[in-house]
């Protein structure tokens, strides 16, 4: 066996890859958050409905690049390692990032400065469609037996983190500089700060010590990372894409969404709805290992089953409510309830999907069905709510991910409990594999 595995200490493994994956996921996030501002400088003069769904569509589109980049940088990771790909992730990602912060706007160069924007999209699909399973597969390897689901947790705890480091950035900007000058130049801002933040990870990054499972499984000699390999595996492949279909449709609606929606549908200040949606992440990140630790003890399906039944019955209310809120309070106080909900799957989705899958196909295992339900619901779901929106039937959108909650909850119920599942021959070696369904 190598020396170079990564210390079953989990706190210096964390940090590492959750650093990265903050500064991938706020790159990620902050085109979101931030086109209410930028979507009137690639397209023309309209109503601000279409240009939202322009700038969504482009979105969108960036999703349907992750499964190639689960595949790429999947198979990457199974062959050359998992802090390979991670280091691959984040050098990606500060391109695309700064490929946006300097594209030209319609006024100048028509519609050219919408395909730099897709382009980048696109950059940033492939990057986060590897970076996913990069991050999943390192925390969960990295962290001792028993606390996988406290160490995977901070995937999203790190993921809530850049998209609040991108929430608060645009509260100061909102505060520091004029509605006009936002929409002609502040919205380069984070994206320059995004380009910069990734470089500087890059470092970090390749100081990163490789995982123990992997080490043992680079010694075996067996292929790793191939499709063939894969397709042993695929009722865990359809499984992934099933049980990810609720959670990600769920987890998009109610933190990259919510502040459109507050805005757009609510009526509430653009500066309100971004200080709720602000508030409710940040309580929303400090569950996550409260919520993984919990299925420590547990188990993973308890927690996946609360979120199927809470998603299922309560999406319909909450959205209807949140329409009708009038002020600061009443928005937070739903928003809390549905990601309460949504915690969850976010908490330990990550861990579940790498248990799943045998260590020379887990990388690519976990991001390619991912990506793809990904770019199938999640991807989509920004796009279907204003779609719906734009037809005069907002409704159907609750409905639709009530039901994408249901499909998920079936599965939850039927499949086994993964929670003492080995990772590695040393784990194996005193620890029994649990069977079911």
């Amino acid at each position: 066996m190598t020396t170079h595995a990564a210390p079953r200490t989990p706190w210096k493994a964390l940090l590492g890859g959750s650093a990265g994956n903050l500064v991938e996921w706020y790159d990620w996030f902050v085109y979101a958050s931030f086109a209410t501002y930028f979507a009137s400088s690639f397209f023309p003069e309209g109503d601000a409905t279409a240009q939202l769904l322009n700038t969504a569509g482009i979105f969108a589109v960036g999703f349907f690049m992750r499964p190639i980049g689960g595949w790429l940088l999947g198979r990457y990771g199974d062959r050359r390692g998992r802090k390979a790909a991670l280091t691959l992730t984040v050098t990606l990602m500060s391109g695309s990032a700064l490929l946006i912060a300097i594209a030209p706007t319609y006024d100048s160069v028509g519609y050219f400065g919408a395909v730099v924007l897709l382009i980048a999209r696109l950059l940033q699909g492939l990057s986060v469609g590897g970076e996913y399973a990069a991050s999943a597969t390192y925390l969960t390897e990295a962290t001792p037996p028993g606390r996988r689901g406290f160490g995977s947790s901070f995937q999203y705890v790190s993921m809530t983190l850049g998209q609040l480091v991108g929430l608060g950035l645009q509260i100061i900007l909102q505060r520091t500089m004029s509605e006009q000058a936002l929409h002609s130049y502040g919205w380069r801002i984070p994206f320059i700060v995004g380009a910069l933040a990734a470089a500087t990870v890059f470092y970090l990054r390749r100081n990163l010590l490789e995982t123990e499972a992997y080490d043992e499984e680079s010694d075996s000699g067996a292929e790793r990372g191939t499709i063939r390999q894969l397709l042993l595996h695929k009722r865990e492949f359809v499984l992934v894409i099933a049980l990810t279909m609720g959670g990600t449709v769920a987890y998009y609606t109610y933190t990259t969404y919510l502040t459109k929606y507050l805005s757009n549908t609510a009526h509430l200040p653009k500066t309100t709805a971004t200080l709720v949606s602000f508030c409710a992440l940040f309580i929303f990140m400090l569950l996550q290992p409260l919520a993984g630790s919990l299925s420590d003890r547990i188990g993973r399906r308890p927690l996946l089953i609360t979120f199927g039944v809470g998603s299922m019955l309560g999406t319909v209310p909450l959205m209807s409510a949140l329409a009708g809120v009038t002020g600061f309070a009443g928005a937070l106080v739903l928003s809390l309830i549905g990601l309460v909900i949504v915690t969850g799957y976010t908490s330990i989705n990550a861990v579940v999907k790498a248990e799943l899958f045998p260590t020379h196909v887990r990388a690519l295992g976990v991001a390619l069905p991912y990506a793809i339900a990904n770019a199938l619901f999640g991807g989509t779901a920004e796009y279907i709510a204003l779609w719906f929106k734009s037809m005069g039937v907002e409704s159907g959108f609750y409905w639709y991910v009530a039901g994408c909650a249901a499909v998920s909850l079936v599965v939850y119920l039927t499949m086994r409990e993964t929670r003492d599942v080995p990772l590695s021959r040393s784990e194996g070696a005193s620890t029994t594999v649990p069977t079911g369904v």
